[in-house]
């Protein structure tokens, strides 16, 4: 049997990664292997690439893309397919769907190209269950300490960008779930946890 693939997905400050994290000790204390990774990231080149975006704003959008795109082949082949295929469980913090988040809804880039491109990268690879932590921009940034780039584009990115994952979340409500993330942070794990719980039981 192969491993099942869940990402977790939001705006800046959503709590992907502390979400993450939690999943991932609550799976092992189940027994369960679990690999954990985040994008951009992963791989050597990933963390060079993630330097990059973070800390270098000038650039075109599409330049932008390139690098997640890039970042994104590297991660699926070195890390995530093999993970997968040793049967464990991959908790990856951010995915294909932020590529159309923040570079399509975000910086206009066309939707269709990046989803094309998305399954190149990904040589077809879905993910099994999506996490959207949802929240009001301006809640999510008023939380991120150390701010890059992103943080500090201006606040109608960011609204597009929540925009473009909720508009995501309706047109794949079987794979995306959306979790209310300006709720206590244990009421929103237990959420997590409900879904992929779901997921989990379709996986065995």
């Amino acid at each position: 049997m192969g491993g099942l693939l869940v990402t977790v997905e939001g705006v800046e400050g959503s709590g992907k990664t502390t979400v993450t994290q939690l999943l991932a000790e609550w799976l092992r204390q189940k027994g369960m292997t679990v690999t954990v990774t985040a994008e951009p990231g992963g791989t050597p080149i990933g963390a060079h690439i993630r330097k990059l975006l973070a800390d270098f704003g000038e650039r075109t959008a599409w330049a932008e893309a390139f690098l997640f795109l890039a970042d994104r082949t590297e991660h699926v082949s070195r890390l995530i397919r093999p993970a997968l295929e040793r049967g464990e469980i991959v908790l990856c913090d951010r995915f294909t769907d932020s590529t159309i988040a923040y570079q399509a809804f975000g910086l206009g880039l066309p939707l269709y190209v990046l989803s094309e491109l998305n399954r190149i990268a990904t040589n077809g690879l879905v993910p099994d269950l999506t996490l959207l932590l949802d929240i009001a921009p301006e809640i999510g940034l008023q939380r991120v300490q150390n701010k890059t780039v992103f943080e500090q584009r201006d606040l109608h990115f960011h609204h597009r960008v929540r925009w473009g994952y909720l508009w995501l979340a309706r047109q794949e409500p079987n794979r995306i779930k959306v979790v209310d993330a300006s709720q206590p942070l244990e009421v929103v794990v237990s959420k997590a946890q409900q879904f992929v719980e779901e997921a989990l039981r379709r996986w065995r």
